[in-house]
C-alpha cells in the first residue's frame, strides 16, 4: 500500500476513535469525580469483631454483604429493609454504623440509636437524643451517650436518665465543643474515660473574643449573625478540661499552668482511669509540655516532657496506649526534623525511640491485640504516598503494603489480617488482603471508569526549590490530543499553605477532574507543592515562618521558569488561580510578580494576616507587634499598584475561615489606586462554594481564564 495513503487511512481512523469518544462536562468535572467516574471500592469494609469474617456494602450503602478469609464469596448479610421493618425506622443507607459484637450492630436513625441483631433479625431502642441535641458521643459501651445542647454539655445514661454535666446561662462559656478552631488535631470536644467512671469535656471562654458579624440576607430585612472570631493578635478564648466523675456528680477543672490563653490539647485517658494526659502549648505556640493529672481530682502530677523550638510545636497527635493494662504510651513528635513515633512510661521516662524515619509518620492507627505491634501510616521515602508499616516495642519496623500509593488500612481484631484499599497512578483502586506473613490476595480491582472518555494524562516531575536544597514535586496535565509541536496556555492550580499536599501517589495524582476538563479546552495544568506545603517534614514545612508568601512564591516561580523551559508552552500565556491559602497566593504573585501571569482568579484569599484567626495565623506568623516587618511583608494591600494582568476576587458572603474583610479591603485598595478588577460574591456560602452551586463557581472562574489569557 502506499505510504501516503497508509498514513491519511492512519490519521481518519485517529480521528473517527477520537470523535466516538465521549466527553466530559465542567459538571462532571465538578460533580462526578468520586460519583459516576469513582472507582470500585470495597465501600464502607469492617472486620465483624473477634471474627475472621468482614462486612462491606453494595447497592449504593443499602446492602451489606459477608465474606470471610477463607471464603472471599461474598454473600448478602442484611439489607436496609430488613433492618427498617425490624426497628420501624426510616434509615437510607449505612454510613455510620458500627459492629457491637459479632452478632450485633449499632445503627443511628437521625439521633435514635438501636442495637440490632443479625441473627434474630430483631432491636431494641438503646438512646434516644433529642433534637436540638449535637455532637452526639458514646461511651465504649455504647450505653451512655454524651452530647451538647446549646453551649453545655449533657449525657443520657444507661437509664436513659438524662443528666446535666455544665449549667452555664452565659453563653460565652462552651463546654464540649471543639476548640481553638480545631487545630492541633482538635476534632471534638468530648472524651470518657476507658470504663466510663470519667466524662472529659473541652470548654471554652469566649468573653474576650470580638463578636464577628456575618450578614443573613435571607431575611426581611436583612440580620447580622454574630461569630466569635478570634483574630491575630486579639484576646482569644481561654480554654479549660472538665472531668465529670459519674459516681460523685462532681467535675474538676483543669486550666492552663501558666497562662489563661494557652492552649490545652490532645487530651488522653490512662487504661486504668487513673490519670489525663495534657499537652499544654503556650499561645505563641513555640513550648510544649506533655502534663499528666490526677482524673479524680484534677491535681497536677508531672510533666512527662517538654519541647521548645524557635519557630513552633504542634502537638496533633493524643498519647496512645498499645496495652490495655499498662499506662505506658507512644507519643507522635517531629522533634527530630519528621514525625516519629516515641514509647513512654507514665513516669516520664523515655523506654525507646521506636521509630528513627527520615520521613513522616502521618497518624497510628492501632496495636495488636498484645500490645506488642503499633501499625502506623507513613509517607515512607517518597512523600507522595501514603503506606502503611508495623513496628514493635524493640524498634523493629516492617512496611506492610507492598505497593506504593495512597493506602487505607483495615486490621482484624486478632491482628493477624490486613486489609489493604489503595490507588496509584496507574491504579484507580486495588482492594487486597494480607496475611500475618503479609501474603497478599486480591479481593478487587477497579476497572477504569474513564474508559472511553476523552481524557488528557498527568506527568509528576521533581524540580529543585529556589533555594537549591530539596526536590519539589510537579503535576502537568495535557489534553488527550497534545501535540508537542504546539504552543499550550498554561493555568496553575496553586495552594502552596501548610497542612495540604496537592500532588499524591493515587488515581489521578490528586488533581481534580476539572482540571482534565481544562485540560481538554487546550490548556495544560500545572501544581507544584512549594516549602511549606505537607509531608516533607519540619524543615521544609517550616521555612515559611514569619514571612508567609515568600518562599512559597519563589518556589511557584521556580516552576514557571520550569514551564517556560518546555517547547510546548507559550509563556505568555499564564494564568494562577487558588483559593484561601491559594487565594493569598494567587493575589501575590499577580501584585508582587507582576509580569509573571496574565491572567488570575483568588478565591477566599487572605489578604492581610492580621485579620486571620490566631490559632492558625500565629503559629506562622506570631502577632504585628512581634513580626511588624513580617505581616507589612506579606499584606497584598500594599501591593494593588503594581497590578498589570487581569484579576478576578471571589468571595462567600458568610465566610467564617477567611472572612470577608479580607477581599473587601483589598478590592477598596483597588478603587483608591485606580486599578479595576473584578469580583464576584456567592451569597450565604461559607469559605467553599459547595453543592450545585460549585458548577457555576468553577464555570466562572474557567471561562475567566479562557476569555482573558488570549
Amino acid at each position: 500500500m502506499n505510504k501516503k495513503i497508509v498514513l491519511i487511512f492512519s490519521f481518519f481512523i485517529a480521528i473517527t476513535t477520537q470523535a466516538q469518544l465521549k466527553k466530559i462536562t465542567l459538571e462532571d468535572g465538578v460533580l462526578q469525580q468520586g460519583r459516576k467516574f469513582g472507582a470500585d471500592r470495597m465501600t464502607g469494609f469492617q472486620w465483624i469483631p473477634n471474627t475472621n469474617n468482614y462486612v462491606y456494602y453494595t447497592d449504593v450503602w443499602t446492602k451489606m454483604v459477608s465474606a470471610s478469609t477463607t471464603d472471599k464469596n461474598a454473600k448478602e448479610l442484611v439489607t436496609l429493609s430488613e433492618i427498617n421493618t425490624a426497628l420501624g425506622t426510616k434509615i437510607k443507607n449505612f454510613f455510620g454504623m458500627e459492629w457491637l459484637d459479632a452478632n450485633t450492630l449499632l445503627v443511628n436513625d437521625g439521633g435514635k440509636f438501636y442495637r440490632y441483631n443479625i441473627t434474630s433479625k430483631s432491636g431494641n431502642l438503646v438512646q434516644e437524643s433529642t433534637e436540638t441535641s449535637e455532637n452526639q458521643t458514646f461511651d465504649s459501651s455504647k450505653e451512655n451517650l454524651a452530647f451538647t445542647e446549646g453551649n453545655n454539655l449533657y449525657f443520657f445514661n444507661k437509664n436513659k436518665q438524662k443528666i446535666a454535666v455544665t449549667k452555664n446561662s452565659d453563653k460565652n462559656i462552651v463546654s464540649g465543643q471543639s476548640i481553638s478552631r480545631n487545630e492541633f488535631g482538635i476534632n471534638g470536644g468530648i472524651f470518657w474515660s476507658p470504663k466510663s467512671s470519667y466524662l472529659a469535656f473541652y470548654q471554652k471562654d469566649e468573653t474576650n473574643v470580638a463578636d464577628y458579624p456575618l450578614l443573613d440576607i435571607n431575611e426581611t430585612p436583612g440580620k447580622l449573625e454574630n461569630i466569635k472570631y478570634p483574630m491575630i493578635g486579639q484576646p482569644s478564648e481561654k480554654p479549660r478540661v472538665g472531668i465529670y466523675n459519674l459516681a460523685t456528680q462532681k467535675t474538676i477543672f483543669i486550666s492552663p499552668k501558666n497562662n489563661p490563653e494557652d492552649y490545652v490539647t490532645n487530651l488522653a485517658f490512662t487504661p486504668d482511669e487513673k490519670y489525663v494526659l495534657i499537652a499544654e502549648l503556650n499561645r505563641g505556640q513555640n513550648d510544649m509540655s506533655l502534663n499528666v493529672y490526677d482524673a479524680a481530682t484534677g491535681a497536677f502530677v508531672r510533666t512527662i516532657l517538654n519541647e521548645k523550638s524557635t519557630k513552633w510545636v504542634e502537638p496533633e497527635h493524643p498519647a496512645f496506649f498499645p496495652n490495655s493494662k499498662s499506662n505506658n504510651f507512644v507519643w507522635i513528635s517531629e522533634k527530630d526534623g519528621f514525625n516519629n513515633l516515641y514509647y513512654y512510661s507514665i513516669d516520664g521516662k523515655l523506654i525507646k525511640q521506636l521509630t528513627a524515619n527520615q520521613f513522616v509518620a502521618r497518624e497510628i492507627i492501632s496495636a495488636n491485640p498484645a500490645g506488642t505491634e503499633i501499625y502506623f501510616k507513613a509517607t515512607g521515602p517518597n512523600p507522595t504516598n501514603m503506606l502503611v508499616y508495623k513496628v514493635d516495642l524493640k524498634g523493629k519496623q516492617t512496611l506492610i503494603t507492598k505497593d506504593e500509593g495512597v493506602h487505607n488500612v483495615v486490621i482484624s481484631s486478632d491482628g493477624n489480617w490486613f486489609f489493604d484499599e489503595y490507588s496509584n497512578h496507574s491504579t484507580p483502586s486495588k482492594s487486597v488482603l494480607y496475611d500475618k506473613k503479609l501474603k497478599a490476595v486480591t479481593l478487587l480491582e477497579s476497572k477504569n471508569k474513564y474508559e472511553g472518555y476523552q481524557i488528557g494524562t498527568s506527568e509528576i516531575k521533581t524540580i529543585k526549590s529556589a533555594d537549591g536544597t530539596t526536590d519539589l514535586y510537579t503535576r502537568l496535565i495535557k489534553p488527550s490530543n497534545f501535540d508537542p509541536n504546539k504552543k499550550y496556555p498554561v493555568l496553575v492550580y496553586v495552594y502552596g499553605g501548610p497542612h495540604a499536599q496537592m500532588i499524591t501517589n493515587s488515581y489521578l495524582d490528586g488533581a481534580n477532574l476539572w482540571m482534565y476538563w481544562m485540560a481538554e479546552q487546550g490548556y495544560l495544568v500545572f501544581t507544584l507543592d512549594n516549602r511549606g506545603s505537607d509531608n516533607r517534614g519540619y524543615a521544609f514545612e517550616s521555612a515559611i515562618h514569619g514571612r508567609l508568601g515568600v518562599n512559597e512564591m519563589d518556589d511557584q516561580l521556580k516552576g514557571v521558569e520550569h514551564l517556560k523551559s518546555l517547547p510546548y508552552v507559550d509563556g505568555n500565556r499564564l494564568a494562577v488561580h487558588g483559593w484561601s491559602y491559594g487565594g493569598f497566593m494567587t493575589t501575590s504573585l499577580m501584585l508582587r510578580k507582576p509580569d509573571t501571569f496574565k491572567v488570575g482568579v483568588a478565591g477566599g484569599p487572605v489578604t492581610d494576616w492580621k485579620w486571620y484567626e490566631i490559632m492558625y495565623g500565629e503559629r506562622y506568623m506570631d502577632t504585628p507587634a512581634e513580626n511588624q516587618k513580617g505581616f507589612d511583608e506579606a499584606s497584598t494591600l500594599n501591593y494593588v499598584k503594581d497590578l498589570k494582568g487581569k484579576l478576578l476576587l471571589i468571595h462567600g458572603t458568610s465566610d467564617d475561615v477567611v472572612v470577608m474583610q479580607h477581599n473587601l479591603a483589598l478590592v477598596k485598595k483597588f478603587v483608591e489606586a485606580q486599578k479595576q478588577v473584578d469580583f464576584f460574591p456567592y451569597p450565604m456560602h461559607k469559605h467553599n462554594v459547595i453543592g450545585k452551586d460549585r458548577v457555576h463557581l468553577m464555570e466562572k472562574v474557567l471561562n475567566y481564564v479562557i476569555e482573558n489569557n488570549k
